[in-house]
């Protein structure tokens, strides 16, 4: 007769099973790390940094970064309606819970692929720029060629394991380096703790990161049983960025004690001060098909050789320093009187005799940004549309003096936005309490920073019961540059596009 275990007994077995498992480490794949001065992009330390490994849902960088590219080129806008396919709608957690047939702004589907990971915003991204996730795979392994990534290859748009998909510590970031430099008007999304992805809110994969270590504000984080767990950060002290990378982590809270330790080494050994070797935005030459990001180069006539390489953008504005106090107090005196004093009303002389025409509100306050920025210099008298001369014949002594009638002035339009099809975004400063006060920042902040919105237009927007105060007319990097010479300052400002 066989003896059979009491129930006891297999609960005893199962116990020692599980502590065995829990003994042995959960990592599925080699631990490799990264450190980075993303300043210079020099490397301050590495280990097996060139192995190829399953990077997880770090893919997603690549994906938002084609997403933004593919705004800046205008291919889609932020608030363009995607309909939802039923692959991306099938794919597996994490997700945002779209559903095949619905819509939904794009804008939301990177906010849930960066802040939530969402693999179904991820599919749904890659199907919008390029009607399949196959197509858009080919563009990403495209992008990361023209981004130095030279051992990289991407099979999808999310990052869950397949074969072939693979990336390193090193090519992970510099494709963090690069979201930060090439899109920094985005690079905001990836330290919000939750947002809101239209049809939910989203709360940051990182966010344990961000609120333990000082200074951290991003990027991204991935895991798979292949990779382990993963992720790619940058922090920010005193002017000095790094930029750290764990690949195959035991576990999330083994992952980010290791990143904050390889940040304690990054800001140890990098130089307190150091020139920013900003980089340029890809080009895609090579031939072929390969010579722009949508792989589907015309060549209709045979007349263009290659497409046209994108211009490369300005340095980073240096920080701007704060105005002397006499500066500052000119600036508000004048604000003051331009916003005080009226409009003078126009009056026709008797005598008749040419005068300049009147002078507009922008016009007023030019002579008030000239007038603080070159004290010690006599103003330029504004140049006169040149006006008809009328030579009268003597009167004889006896005639009696004609009485003069003017002629009713034409009212004179004065526009600053920019006449080209480019010049569509802007920087809100935020809203005001009143009219008045919106009007009184965006002048004092157009005196203090000439040089910056000298082509700007001021408008004042109600919303929600306040006045938005906004430059516009601004060209998309005009606008970034701005913003980040006002942040220099602490001042409060946010970009915005078209649809904006």
């Amino acid at each position: 007769m066989r003896h059979r275990p009491s129930f006891p007994a297999l609960i005893g077995l199962v116990l020692i099973f599980c502590m065995a498992m829990a003994a042995v480490p959960l990592r599925a794949a080699p631990y490799a790390a990264m450190v980075m001065d993303a300043r210079t992009g020099e490397v301050l330390h590495s280990r097996n940094a060139d192995t190829r490994l399953h990077p997880a849902s770090l893919t997603k960088m690549m994906t938002l970064y084609i997403a933004f590219e593919a705004v800046r080129l205008g291919e889609i806008t932020l608030d363009t309606p995607v309909r939802i396919s039923e692959r991306a709608a099938a794919e597996p957690p994490s997700e945002l819970g779209l559903r095949a047939g619905s819509t939904i702004r794009f804008r939301y589907l990177i906010r849930a692929a960066a802040i939530r990971s969402a693999n179904d915003a991820a599919t749904a991204i890659a199907e919008a720029i390029e009607g399949s996730e196959a197509a858009f795979a080919r563009r990403m392994n495209r992008t990361a060629r023209a981004l130095g990534m030279t051992r990289t290859t991407f099979r999808n748009a999310h990052g869950l394991t397949e074969d072939g998909h693979l990336s390193t510590a090193h090519d992970m970031t510099i494709l963090g380096r690069r979201l930060f430099y090439d899109y920094p008007q985005y690079y905001n999304i990836f330290s919000r703790r939750e947002e809101d992805a239209g049809i939910a809110t989203v709360r940051n994969t990182n966010r344990a990161l961000l609120d333990a270590y000082r200074g951290a504000d991003g990027i991204k984080t991935g895991y798979t049983r292949a990779a382990g767990f993963n992720l790619v950060a940058s922090a920010e002290r005193g002017g000095v960025r790094i930029l750290a990378t764990v690949f195959g982590g035991r576990s999330a809270a083994w992952r980010n004690q290791r990143i904050m330790e390889l940040f304690d080494m990054g800001f140890a050994r990098a130089p307190a001060t150091a020139r920013v070797r900003q980089p340029d935005l890809p080009s895609y030459e090579g031939g072929g098909d390969d010579d722009s990001p949508f792989g589907r180069a015309e060549r209709a006539n045979g007349l263009v050789s290659r497409s046209i390489r994108p211009q490369p953008r300005p340095g980073p504005p240096a920080p701007a320093s704060e105005p002397a106090p006499e500066l500052l107090a000119a600036i508000e005196e004048a604000v003051g009187e331009a916003l005080a004093d009226p409009a003078p009303e126009v009056e026709v002389a008797e005598n008749a005799l040419p005068r300049p025409a009147p002078q507009t509100a922008e016009a007023a306050e030019d002579s008030v940004a000239a007038a603080v920025a070159m004290p010690d210099t006599a103003p330029v008298p504004r140049p006169v549309a040149p006006q008809a001369s009328l030579v009268v014949p003597p009167r004889p002594a006896d005639m009696p003096e004609p009485e003069v009638v003017a002629a009713p002035l034409e009212p004179e339009v004065v526009t600053r936005a920019s006449s080209t099809g480019s010049r569509l975004y802007g920087v809100s400063l935020g809203a005001q309490p009143s009219h008045h006060a919106a009007e009184r920042l965006l002048l004092r902040t157009a005196l203090s920073e000439i040089g910056t919105f000298d082509q700007a237009l001021r408008r004042v927007v109600r919303r929600n019961g306040g006045y938005e105060a906004r430059f516009q007319g601004l060209t998309e990097d005009q606008a970034a540059r701005a913003c980040a010479r006002l942040s220099a300052r602490a001042i409060v400002c946010e970009t915005f596009g078209p649809a904006s």
